[in-house]
């Protein structure tokens, strides 16, 4: 059962670097992050996540299933997305508001946006470790949670810049890496006790990352002046993941 507890402490160990990367709201002398920054946080995440979803979750899930696996996991998990993309209301600062009307304010829907990213990541995290693999599900959590410390930045200081109170600001962005837990949960449970589900399962969590970098993370970063800035720090992102992979891996 080491690799159940692995599962869930690694996804809520990732879940926690939102946290820590909100951390800095907490000090007087941070106010707002430039537009071009926080696209660069971004794309840097995005980076960290193309390269986790491409070696330690896709390469693997060939290897296991086969390629038809592979396409079946990747396409299964991209309309998983978009479903919840759809039934969920949420909001993105560049893109604007998607899924159902709500009553909402503006900033709660970019809360549960980011939220809503979070769950395939934490899959990712449970998936990883049911393989019983733990340098997979090591890599897996290391990336989840280096992409996530720049993204609690950048909620906490947009709560920050609404009104929100420093704690608060903090709190919230906290509590968005905490659905985390809960698919590294379904992740490693369900991989734990039907194991033909892994390759699938796995494929299934990449095309979940695949959706939300392409649909949501990628086109937030390329509405201003910066773009080209975004891109290569994506780049930076999958160049260090591809690196931390091939150590830990």
């Amino acid at each position: 059962m080491d690799h159940i507890f692995w599962g869930i402490a690694g996804s809520t160990l990732a879940g926690l670097a939102t946290g820590l990367g909100a951390i800095p709201v907490l000090f007087p002398s941070l106010h707002s992050l430039s537009h071009r920054l926080k696209d660069e946080l971004l794309g840097f995440a995005a980076g960290v996540m193309l390269a986790a979803t491409s070696f330690s979750l896709l390469v693997p899930a060939i290897e296991r299933g086969g390629p038809g696996i592979a396409i079946l996991g990747i396409v299964a998990g991209a309309f998983l997305m978009d479903l919840l993309d759809r039934i969920i209301p949420h909001e993105h600062f560049e893109k604007g508001k998607e899924g159902p009307s709500s009553a909402l304010r503006k900033i709660w829907l970019f809360v549960l946006a980011i939220t809503l990213h979070n769950f395939p990541e934490g899959l990712a995290v449970g998936v990883s470790f049911g393989s019983k693999n733990i340098a997979d599900g090591i890599t897996v959590a290391v990336a989840i949670g280096l992409q996530n410390v720049p993204e609690g930045l950048a909620v906490a200081v947009s709560l920050l810049g609404v009104g929100y109170r420093r704690k608060q600001a903090f709190l919230y962005a906290l509590l968005t890496g905490l659905v985390e837990p809960l698919g590294g949960i379904l992740g490693v449970g369900l991989v734990s006790f039907m194991h033909a589900f892994l390759p699938f399962g796995l494929a299934l969590a990449g095309g979940a990352m695949l959706f939300v970098i392409g649909d949501e993370i990628i086109p937030e970063t390329h509405h201003g002046p910066g773009a080209r800035y975004s891109t290569y720090a994506l780049m930076i992102g999958f160049a260090l993941m591809m690196g931390l992979d091939t150590v830990l891996g």
